[in-house]
Parts: C-alpha cells; sequence; structure tokens
C-alpha cells in the first residue's frame, strides 16, 4: 500500500459506534493506523471524521472545533441514559406550548455548566461513570463549562421538538435535551441526533456508509481521502525552503524572520508547515522569536 496521510469524512448511521467505524475501515482498507476524531452514540448519525496513517496525530485538532448539531427531543419523558437507548424513568404527559420551549432556549444560550449524564465516558475517581451507571451507581458531577453559539428551534410537533445547535467541543447534546425537558417542567430525552458539521467537515461533504463500503470492495476507497490540511483549516501555513524543511526533520528552531515572508499576517501561537510542493510536514509552535516543530510527519 502506499503512503496513508489523510482523513475521511463519513456520514455516520446509526447503529454502529464510533469504534465499530473504526474497526471496519481498518479492515476495508488493509490499515491497522486509523483513528476517530469525536465520538458519536450508536444512535446518532451524521460528521465522523476518521484520521489515517500519521493523520491520527491531528484527531485532537478536529475534536477541538466547534460542532453542528440537528436534534430532536421527546418532551413528557425522562430515560436514564438522556436519550432514546435508555430506560424510562419519569413520565409526564402534560403538554407544553411552543412558545414555553422557545423562552426556555433563552438560558441554555452561551457559556453555560452542563451536568454530564452519568452514560458518559468521562472519568471520575478513575472509573468510567457508564461503568458505574451500569453498576447502579450514580455519582455527582461536577459541572463542565461549554459554550452554545447557536440553538434555533426548527419544528414543533408536541411531543417533538427540532434544534439546531453550534456549540462547543465536549457539549452533551443529551444533557441539553434533559435538562430543556427540565426546565419546562415536564422532562424530555432526545429521541434522534445527527452532527452536521464538525469544523470544516459538514454532512454535505460526508460519505455515505455504502458508498465507501462499495469503494473500499472495489479498491477505489482512496478517492474519498481528503488532506491532513482540513484538520487545520483555519490554522496559517508557513512555507518553507529545503533549508527549512531539513531544519523541520532534524528538530531545529526556526527563526521566525526567517519564516514570516511566506505569510506577513500569521499571527498567534501555532502554524502548520509546508514544503516547496505544499505538503503538510509539520505542526510548529512559537517560541518566543523562533518557530518549534511540534509534531512532525515524514515524506
Amino acid at each position: 500500500m502506499t503512503h496513508i496521510f489523510g482523513l475521511l469524512n463519513i456520514n455516520k448511521p446509526q447503529g454502529p459506534t464510533s469504534h465499530d467505524m473504526v474497526a471496519r475501515v481498518r479492515r476495508g482498507i488493509q490499515l491497522k493506523k486509523v483513528g476517530h476524531a469525536g465520538t458519536l452514540d450508536p444512535m446518532a448519525t451524521g460528521v465522523l471524521v476518521l484520521c489515517l496513517g500519521p493523520a491520527t496525530r491531528l484527531s485532537e485538532y478536529v475534536m477541538g472545533s466547534p460542532k453542528t448539531y440537528r436534534a430532536r427531543v421527546h418532551f413528557g419523558i425522562e430515560t436514564d441514559t438522556y436519550d432514546a437507548a435508555g430506560a424510562i424513568v419519569a413520565q409526564q404527559p402534560d403538554p407544553v406550548r411552543r412558545e414555553m420551549v422557545i423562552a426556555a432556549l433563552d438560558q441554555f444560550r452561551g457559556d453555560i455548566a452542563q451536568i454530564p449524564p452519568m452514560y458518559s465516558a468521562i472519568k471520575q475517581g478513575g472509573k468510567k461513570l457508564y461503568d458505574l451507571a451500569r453498576a447502579g451507581q450514580e455519582v455527582e458531577r461536577p459541572p463542565r463549562p461549554v459554550t452554545i453559539h447557536r440553538l434555533d428551534l426548527t419544528g414543533w410537533d408536541f411531543p417533538y421538538a427540532d434544534l439546531d445547535i453550534e456549540c462547543s467541543p465536549g457539549t452533551y447534546i443529551r444533557s441539553l435535551a434533559h435538562d430543556l425537558g427540565q426546565a419546562v417542567g415536564i422532562g424530555a430525552h432526545l429521541t434522534a441526533l445527527e452532527r452536521s458539521a464538525s469544523g470544516a467537515f459538514t454532512i454535505e461533504n460526508a460519505v455515505t456508509w455504502p458508498d465507501l463500503e462499495a469503494a473500499m470492495a472495489g479498491g477505489t476507497w482512496e478517492h474519498y481521502l481528503l488532506p491532513p490540511d482540513l484538520a487545520l483549516a483555519d490554522t496559517p501555513v508557513i512555507q518553507l525552503d529545503a533549508a527549512g524543511t531539513a531544519d523541520v526533520f532534524n528538530g531545529r528552531l526556526i527563526p521566525v524572520h526567517d519564516t514570516q515572508g511566506s505569510d506577513p499576517n500569521i499571527s498567534g501561537d501555532l502554524a502548520r508547515a509546508h514544503d516547496s510542493d505544499g505538503q503538510l510536514i509539520a505542526i510548529l509552535t512559537r517560541r518566543g522569536d523562533q518557530w518549534k516543530p511540534d509534531k512532525v510527519f515524514p515524506r
């Protein structure tokens, strides 16, 4: 196999876990080094970015990017997992009006503190919360700061509400659904979720699983391979000559004044380094008046 260094933007179907998708792609393309950049629950669909080869070292940048979701919330029923996969723990059939839900959304916009669900992979005391939950234990979870950039009601047919959400990484949409139900007084749970964007990766540009599966079987899957630079789409580029490229591969610091000519508007402490062929070869971090090769990707 040729050197594989890139990303796959898959429209994950409902049912498999993110790890299931990784395992399927590993088998399908005969490549061991495959990882995902942000978990989706089995019930959820939509953008799942897989990192192939050295691109697994870029997963943190995709995971750290803003997310966009389309969610359906079912009012009047609470579950232990906060979604449709869980067991019902409370029911309140009294209807609420659309105007009540719209008014309640205000308190969830902007910077908020969110308590993660017990059925989550967050570790507390060295144990994952979902392991504790499956053992019948519920522990106090410290709230986590998240940001809801946009939260719009796009559909209403009681007991269902459709929401469009733009949020910071680490936001639990299941918790948002649960908390919204508490805010209107009758409880709620998440019944459908699609991740429509993760940073630069969108649902419109994602390959469906049947199409990717067929391409893997036919040996044409690399048609869907995306350049690793997309993981750092908002990060400035520094173009290096042969000497600068050699410095990167030898771990040497590069004076900022030797690189600014490639982009005079570079600011901040992070940049992408390209070689003379325009290939990504490293992530650089600023150290005063020098750039330090942080993650290097040999050609």
